[in-house]
């Protein structure tokens, strides 16, 4: 039996949560919440960072949304979230760690920052995180929209594309879901000018899966230490 040590919440356990609902992965559900919740975690992975799976079964204890994804290709009979063509493949990891990098990232900056002590911020860091944001966003919109170059570059699209990495939903759109659902709360991008980017994140959150995530984490907004916008689900 798989358990998943996870909050709702929390934006890498949604990655994990997305690819066990596009799976349909039986798993049991270990809710992280308080101090003492992280403590116990502690005497599985010493960081105590979520998520965390195990598998009893396997002896297997294995943190870190991405690798976590990988393994759950082992269950189930839905197609792999890491493509089995290895160029494919090579796309979907590069565009995890894309979305990872260079929206969650700048994204956990800005929103870490609003949590220090007043008189301890670092509002030049905050900035830059959001220049990154900016860039990221429009890279993003780059690589999905339509391509004239051929042929195209690994980071680039030949055509215009309806998931991250291709044709198929695969981790790249794990990872480029919560980390641009979160992102769009503390920075909007220009939804008409960016409009691959926009037509992409309303396709993403539409999938079953995804919205399914996003439900489930409603009745946590409130945790969220900055202002939710009027315009976000």
């Amino acid at each position: 039996m798989l358990t998943l040590h996870e909050h709702p919440f929390a934006s890498y356990c949604w990655k994990v949560l997305i690819a066990l609902y596009e799976r349909e992965v039986p798993c049991e559900r270990h809710f992280v919440g308080d101090q003492p919740d992280r403590e116990r975690l502690a005497e599985l992975w010493p960081l105590a960072s979520i998520p965390v799976l195990v598998d009893a079964e396997a002896g297997l204890v294995l943190p870190e949304s991405t690798p976590i994804i990988e393994y759950l290709d082992r269950f189930g009979d839905a197609p792999p979230l890491v493509p089995a063509d290895p160029d494919a493949a090579l796309r979907a990891r590069l565009w995890d760690r894309i979305c990872d990098g260079q929206v969650m990232t700048p994204l956990q900056k800005i929103v870490g920052d609003s949590l220090r002590p007043e008189g301890r911020g670092d509002p030049e860091g905050v900035a830059q995180a959001r220049e990154q944001l900016d860039r990221a966003y429009a890279l993003l919109d780059q690589h999905l929209a339509a391509r004239a170059s051929d042929p195209a570059p690994v980071w680039s699209s030949a055509q215009s594309l309806p998931w991250a990495a291709g044709s198929a939903f695969t981790l790249a759109d794990c990872a480029a879901a919560p980390s641009l659902f979160y992102a769009r709360i503390v920075q909007r991008w220009d939804e008409e000018r960016l409009a691959d980017l926009t037509r992409y994140f309303e396709a993403v959150t539409a999938r079953p899966a995804v919205a399914r995530v996003i439900e489930e984490a409603r009745e946590y907004r409130h945790l969220f230490p900055l202002p939710w916008p009027d315009y976000a689900d």
